[in-house]
């Protein structure tokens, strides 16, 4: 009897030690839509990684995807719990996944903006709004499910002229992700695009942009971009109160390398209903069903 109390006991402490060993060897999985190459992503998102590993004491490990929509597919099959999504692809994911929330958004995301960008041969100089000196000419978007780079400005050139992208240039593109757009232009295979004003930015700041070749044309107003978003069921899988150590962690992070990457100053509080302008334009424009 004694003995074989003893073996069940062993047991039972084992299978307990697999249970809490299995829990702690969780690993919390993150991607970004593409925004960029993929080789400045990588290099971005490893310090993001190391940092929220060390804050939330588990592991974290961020993998690329090839699109926007590969970054909402991965959410969507649980292969990553956390992502950096814009303001589109966060709607889309978001309404994928029963619970999931927009937990954190960059300082700058609160009040986006998007350039058209020209190049000097097309003689466009700035403008107040949309004329119809862009008519005729050549015209990329970003990628196809990109906010800033497809979605507003998509809405504003309808806004303006009551056509299509397709009706009112010769030809339209989409070159997949920001930095691509500003180098389209740049060499003169388009006349114009649409680039976020952070890249834009960014690429100013490093002197990465031949300035007597491209410039901005015009701005749009200003509407809600990117955030982080979490699946609804993190809390089962990591811990109770697990979705809130993520944000804040995110909310803290401030060390200047870090947030340089994205680039923002800083992270602050949002929630879904702060995207519902973004979800309406998506509606209107037949981007979202």
């Amino acid at each position: 009897m004694a003995l074989n109390f003893i073996r069940k006991f062993a047991l039972i402490s084992m299978m307990a030690l697999t249970v809490s060993a299995t829990a702690s060897a969780q690993t919390l999985v993150f991607t970004a839509i593409p925004d960029e190459d993929e080789t400045k992503l990588v290099e971005r998102f490893k310090g993001i990684a190391d940092y929220l590993s060390g804050e939330l004491d588990v592991e974290v490990r961020y993998i690329p995807v090839k699109s926007y929509a590969a970054a909402i597919s991965a959410f969507r099959n649980n292969q990553v719990q956390l992502a950096w999504f814009g303001g589109l692809s966060g709607v889309q994911a978001r309404e994928l996944v029963t619970g999931s929330e927009a937990i954190a958004q960059g300082v700058e995301d609160k009040a986006f903006y998007t350039h058209f960008i020209a190049h000097k041969n097309t003689g466009l100089d700035e403008m107040e709004e949309l004329s119809d000196e862009l008519r005729g000419k050549t015209f990329t978007f970003g990628s196809k499910g990109s906010t800033s780079g497809r979605l507003i400005p998509e809405y504003y050139i309808r806004e303006a002229f009551d056509e299509s992208p397709e009706e009112v240039f010769s030809r339209v593109g989409f070159s997949g992700n920001h930095t691509r757009t500003l180098r389209l232009v740049e060499s003169g295979t388009y006349d114009v695009g649409a680039i976020n004003f952070s890249v834009w930015d960014k690429e100013m700041e490093n002197d990465n942009i031949d300035t007597d070749a491209v410039k901005v044309i015009w701005t749009t107003p200003s509407y809600p971009n990117y955030q982080w978003t979490i699946r609804g069921d993190v809390n089962e899988r990591f811990g109770e109160g697990f979705s809130q150590r993520v944000q804040e962690a995110l909310l803290a992070m401030d060390a200047p390398e870090l947030l340089e990457s994205f680039p923002r100053s800083g992270f602050i509080p949002v929630a879904n209903d702060a995207y519902e302008p973004i979800r309406v334009v998506g509606k209107q424009i037949g981007i979202i069903d």
